[in-house]
Formats: C-alpha cells, structure tokens, sequence
C-alpha cells in the first residue's frame, strides 16, 4: 500500500517570474503569491512554490486555482510530480547535501 501511494500522492510545483518594475507589478506579484499561500502552496524557494496533494484529482484542483490566479505578464510554470519522484531530488547547500525540507504532510481524513 505504501508503494502504491508514492505514485498517488502528488506534489504541484509552480515556478514564476514576474515583473517587479512598477509598484503596480510588485502589487500583482504580492497577490499571486498570497493566493498561493492562501491555497496551501509554502514557499520552496524565492519563485517556486511547492503544494502537497493526496491525489492527482486533488492537484487538479489546486493547478486549476493556480491558473486563475495568474497574472497578465510574466512567466509561470506548474510542475506536477509523484511524491516517489519528489522524494528522489538531490538538494545542496553548497557542497554539502541538504535534506529535504518537507513543508508538511496534510492529514487525510477520508
């Protein structure tokens, strides 16, 4: 069963880019990341963002939220993956191998 869920949990993560000239820029890009915040999404990284989800169907859910979100300028991308391949990615700091910091596991009730 264990294995089984490490290819249905999924993991949504949306990299962005986006204009921060104006103040006008800076504000659309402080609301397209509350929303994500809002939506559950932590911060990885400065522009990627990541989001558990115990199910593709859910993932959906949450890209289709993303898309709406999405402001006129800039470039965005939303990566899905399995949460066995979230597990095989390689992390440095530096030099030295960093461990994955997992923002939290969501508490399936059903």
């Amino acid at each position: 069963m264990d294995r089984f869920n490490e290819y249905r949990i999924m993991w949504v993560m949306v990299f962005f880019d986006l204009p921060t000239e104006t103040k006008k820029e800076r504000k659309i890009y402080a609301d397209f990341r509350k929303k994500m915040l809002k939506d559950g999404f932590t911060m990885f990284q400065f522009s990627i963002y990541l989001r558990h989800c115990p199910s593709r169907e859910n993932a959906e859910v949450h890209i289709k939220r993303v898309k709406e979100a999405l402001p006129e300028k800039g470039n965005i991308g939303i990566l899905t993956v399995t949460d066995k391949q979230f597990g095989m990615m390689e992390l440095f700091q530096g030099q030295k191998v960093k461990k994955p910091d997992t923002p939290y596991q969501q508490l399936e009730l059903f």
